[in-house]
């Protein structure tokens, strides 16, 4: 069932902004809110034991974070970093960490009339890491939900005791 998120008659129009961002062939997108910097991407050091999805870890003027391959995170096929590939820092909440993306293409500014609902697959994870659509320009452009992709505590807990040695090793 693919419903157009609908406002109230006596509510104004509700707009925001979004960075969309490429990888391989499909477009994503995401809420500007959340974004801390874009930034190319530098070599990462691994993290031991940290799920495929974790790229590794960058010393980012003294903090240590954490790089998620975004397309390996949404089931997409995982594809090498080169001198184009950007890192986008992402921020919820308390979290941090770096997305691997292909590149930045454009802000783009949306209504609440324009986004629709991910359509019905039969599993979860749809509808856990995309909020939503938007059709644009003949394109489909998926709404990422930034908590959903963060990592997970257990990566998290692993950092402190790799923190050293990324600092060191920059």
């Amino acid at each position: 069932m693919n419903q157009v998120f609908q406002r109230a008659a006596n509510q104004p129009e509700r707009r925001s902004e979004l960075l969309s961002v490429r990888i391989g062939a499909q477009e994503f997108a995401m809420d500007i809110r959340s974004i801390r910097e874009i930034r190319g991407w530098i070599a990462s050091t691994h993290l031991p034991h940290a799920p495929s999805y974790i790229k590794g870890m960058i010393n980012l003027r003294g903090t240590v974070l954490v790089v998620i391959d975004l397309a390996e995170r949404l089931g997409l096929p995982a594809q090498e970093p080169n001198a184009a590939s950007v890192v986008v820092v992402v921020e919820t909440g308390t979290k941090v960490a770096g997305l691997l993306v292909d590149a930045v293409c454009d802000i783009i500014t949306v209504t609440d009339d324009m986004r629709q609902a991910t359509p019905e697959t039969g599993s979860d994870a749809s509808r856990e890491f995309i909020e939503g659509l938007i059709m644009m320009d003949n394109r489909i452009i998926s709404i990422v939900s930034i908590p959903a992709i963060m990592p997970e505590a257990a990566v998290a807990a692993m950092l402190p005791g790799q923190a050293e040695a990324l600092q060191e090793a920059a």
